[in-house]
């Protein structure tokens, strides 16, 4: 009987379906981050307050994640994962078109969910699928180029909405520039799902009981790697949280304690986000990959404690005494922050049977959605309240970091620690 080594696709035929899945990834995620470059003229076209304006870019970002990751994630692992990504991809497209013709905060709100729950959970089948067509040992460099797609996607959100805004400028298409660049967008995000009709379900790889298992089944084989898993969904939530708050209060601080106009920082922050996460793909997969050679038990995750390590004390970026020094450190958590992230993902999908992994991403983007992207903000405004007020917004930011960094090293090195063998072992045979 063939090895999964043996009969794993050689990287040379996995090229085109990971430059696919990379593809999906930029489109979907495109999707999902061009509002925020149009809230204004969207808030003025739709005589929207800030309140429901807050509330549409709330409420569509977290409740996909809290709602509908588990679901999507069990899913992922009893459907065939190219029919469900190319499914969830026509979902962004709809999301993107009504938005295109939303009359107010309730339809606004529905498009954009419609493009949250496409998005995050395209991310759970493309990072199951992208597993598939490598080799536990080539599988950092598989997660790297979904990554990357992610990556470009969120970058191309704001500047290809940017544009098209301008292009648009005239009023052509019949409707004003904002709507116009959306109904321009969703045209080219229908062109982006022909790259999915060429991809085929390959086979699962690592499965411990059987594709399609009972839940019952799968949640044994989760609880019995609980002393795994725990530490860390403990490690990459507290590197979310440290890394989400970071960008939600990164502004306010450098206008609050720098007194600079967002003109004056928003390029090169922008450029700074775009290029540690660019960075932090590459560096995660080649950590991952070069972690397993070893053989060693956890060696997947040494990377990702070795970066939560550096991060922790980069946190304190609010505090830096000038500019460049707050660039370098909010740049050096950033990076930390995808290379945690990314090697997480390695790690679930080389260390979880196939049959849970999609349950598990689940799980984990549910729970970082819920207290990575829902809790941390509203933390550090707690701590500044305890220092004092909203003029100790610096010092609670890196409190916070700090703190969460801290938490994150320690339950890393846990998760190395408490890690199985592979994804087939029986934990229940370790003495």
């Amino acid at each position: 009987m063939a090895t999964a080594a043996q009969t794993a696709p050689i990287p040379a035929r996995a090229a085109w379906p990971l430059a696919v899945l990379a593809i999906a990834m930029a489109s979907g995620f495109a999707a999902l981050g061009s509002f925020g470059t149009v809230t204004e003229p969207a808030k003025a076209d739709l005589a929207l307050s800030d309140h429901a304006l807050g509330l549409v870019q709330g409420v569509s970002g977290a409740l996909p994640l809290v709602l509908f990751s588990v679901p999507v994630g069990i899913l992922v692992d009893r459907w065939n994962r190219v029919r469900l990504l190319f499914a969830l991809a026509v979902v962004w497209t709809a999301g993107t078109l009504m938005t295109a013709y939303a009359s107010g905060t309730g339809s606004l709100l529905v498009a954009r969910m419609l493009t949250g729950i496409g998005t995050t959970g395209a991310l759970t089948a493309a990072l199951s699928l992208g597993a598939d067509l490598c080799t536990p040992e080539r599988r950092g460099r598989a997660m790297t180029v979904v990554t990357l797609g992610k990556t470009v996607g969120i970058a191309a959100g704001f500047a290809l909405t940017g544009a098209l805004f301008g292009l648009f400028g005239d009023g052509a298409l019949g409707l004003v520039p904002w709507r116009a660049a959306h109904l321009a967008l969703a045209g080219l995000l229908l062109v982006s799902l022909l790259p999915l009709l060429t991809l085929r379900e390959p086979p699962r790889r690592e499965v411990a009981a059987a594709a399609g298992a009972p839940l019952r089944v799968v949640a044994g084989e989760l609880r019995a790697r609980a002393a795994f898993l725990v530490p860390l969904f403990i490690g990459q939530v507290s590197v979310v949280m440290a890394d989400h708050a970071a960008l939600v209060w990164a502004a306010p601080v450098l206008g609050r304690e720098f007194g600079l106009q967002p003109d004056q920082f928003a390029g090169w922050m922008g450029a700074l986000i775009l290029g540690t996460g660019l960075g932090g793909a590459v560096l995660g997969g080649l950590a991952a990959d070069w972690g397993q050679r070893g053989g060693r038990r956890g060696g997947v995750l040494l990377g990702a404690v070795v970066a939560a390590a550096i991060g922790a004390p980069a946190a304190i970026f609010p505090v830096a005494g000038d500019v460049t020094l707050f660039a370098i450190l909010f740049g050096t958590l950033v990076l930390c922050g995808t290379i945690t992230g990314l090697i997480t993902s390695v790690a679930i999908t080389t260390l979880i049977p196939n049959e849970a992994r999609g349950l598990t991403v689940g799980l984990f983007v549910a729970v970082a959605g819920l207290i990575g992207f829902g809790i941390a903000p509203t933390l550090v405004t707690a701590v500044s309240e305890l220092l004092g007020g909203e003029a100790h917004l610096a010092p609670a930011l890196a409190i916070v970091g700090t703190v969460t960094g801290v938490m994150a090293v320690l339950a890393f090195a846990l998760a190395v620690r408490n890690a199985p063998t592979s994804a087939t072992e029986h934990l229940s045979d370790r003495s």
